[in-house]
């Protein structure tokens, strides 16, 4: 039989995407004015925040190349065939199959796709060196363009059905939350606590979006020195009287992930612990107080500094403090032209979500030892930001157990 290099398998019905036909029409027209602007004759996308962003498809790439070729023309993922009909079920537009009867018949794809001698717009933030070769020897471009950081500055700004899903995860993840707080005691462990926040967002997500995909909703939940860092992983460790605990939700709902962070105690709290808890807490109200349109993220990062000099505690700051909100998540993604960091100059505008996180971390050998740190997410307006996020802060509501 004749192995066919590529086919399309329109399996089943359509499935209902995570926005209305006129969202993604939308993006696409704002990304053909970016080729235009910058020369593109052929966008090939690779990475799965751009894909999803403008088709809806959200692919799960285990070892396997996945693309999106917009043209001013068309709009077509292709997909590998371990997904059969389920990259054209879940996206807006053409959606065509490469098989891997042969090595690179992906490219191969892409090339037929793409024409060659065109000028390729490229995503520099994701293909590799090997897919640059690979774009070169099959695509044969005029000249390749640089585009990422110009879909990018497209995605800062959330149109009204995003920020409405954005503001249904921040709720989902208030639910989890809740669900954490009341899985706490003494004596558990750090994974019972985690699974029981997942679990509720999970049930929550599917009530709220019946026909939506579930996946990569998470859990960090930690305590004592584990809640050092932001990104630390679960483990068994079980809780005890006085422990420092970090929760840390994270419900994802077709590819949007939003997150709710809080620093709470196990019974008790001690005075060291509570001055650097109530300082931090302090910085988060001062550091949501800030962020308005005209206020470059740069400005709001170094105010935030200054307040923590004040009190000797800037040293013990770990990472930037805040960033923007959408299609992104702990293994793709990252609008890296909006976080609260000292190099972004970044102007905020309405229609840009972004969080609010600040986070001190003391060492070990000192008193109060132990991460603290806040999140919520705020929606920038037209007169400063609206905050999304429902579950308290503080010591009021966070000792417990």
């Amino acid at each position: 039989m004749d192995r066919p290099e590529n086919y399309r398998f329109h399996n089943g019905t359509e499935a209902v995407l995570p926005f209305a036909t006129e969202e993604y029409e939308v993006r696409l027209a704002g990304l053909r004015r970016i080729m235009s602007d910058l020369g593109v004759d052929v966008a090939v996308f690779t990475s799965m925040h751009s894909i999803a962003y403008y088709s809806g498809f959200l692919y799960c790439a285990f070892g396997r190349p996945y693309g999106l070729v917009v043209t001013p023309e068309t709009s077509v993922t292709v997909s590998a065939g371990i997904d059969a009909g389920q990259p054209w079920r879940r996206c807006y537009g053409d959606t065509i199959t490469y098989t891997d009867w042969q090595r690179d018949n992906f490219w191969r794809t892409i090339a037929q796709l793409s024409g060659s001698g065109k000028a390729i717009g490229y995503e520099e933030d994701h293909l590799t060196l090997q897919g640059m070769e690979k774009l070169k020897g099959f695509l044969s471009p005029a000249s390749v363009v640089p585009i990422a950081a110009a879909v990018m500055k497209q995605r800062f700004h959330k149109s009204p059905a995003e920020i409405a899903l954005i503001r249904h995860g921040a709720q989902v993840a208030d639910v989890g939350g809740y669900a954490i707080r009341d899985a706490i005691k003494a004596g558990v462990r750090e994974i019972d606590v985690a699974m029981a926040g997942r679990d509720a967002m999970e049930l929550e997500i599917a009530n709220r979006f019946p026909d939506a995909e579930y996946r990569d909703t998470w859990v960090w939940f930690q305590s004592g020195i584990n809640t050092d860092g932001a990104h630390n992983p679960v483990t068994g460790r079980v809780l005890e009287r006085g422990d420092i605990l970090s929760l840390n939700t994270f419900p994802m709902i077709s590819g949007y992930y939003t997150a709710l962070e809080r620093t709470l105690f196990v019974q008790e709290v001690d005075s060291a612990s509570l001055k650097i808890w109530e300082a931090n807490v302090a910085a988060h109200e001062y550091g949501m107080s800030l962020l308005k349109p005209g206020v470059s993220c740069a400005e709001v990062t170094h105010q935030i500094n200054a307040f923590f000099a004040e009190r000797d505690l800037l040293q013990y700051r770990t990472f930037g403090y805040g960033h923007s909100f959408g299609v992104l998540s702990h293994y793709y993604g990252r609008e890296a032209g909006l976080e609260l960091r000292e190099d972004i100059d970044t102007v905020l505008e309405p229609g840009m979500v972004i969080s609010m996180e600040p986070m001190l971390t003391i060492p070990n050998d000192q008193p109060g030892a132990g991460g603290y740190r806040e999140h919520d997410i705020l929606v920038i307006n037209e007169d400063g930001a609206e905050n999304i996020t429902g579950y308290p802060y503080g010591p009021e509501t966070n000792v417990v157990g």
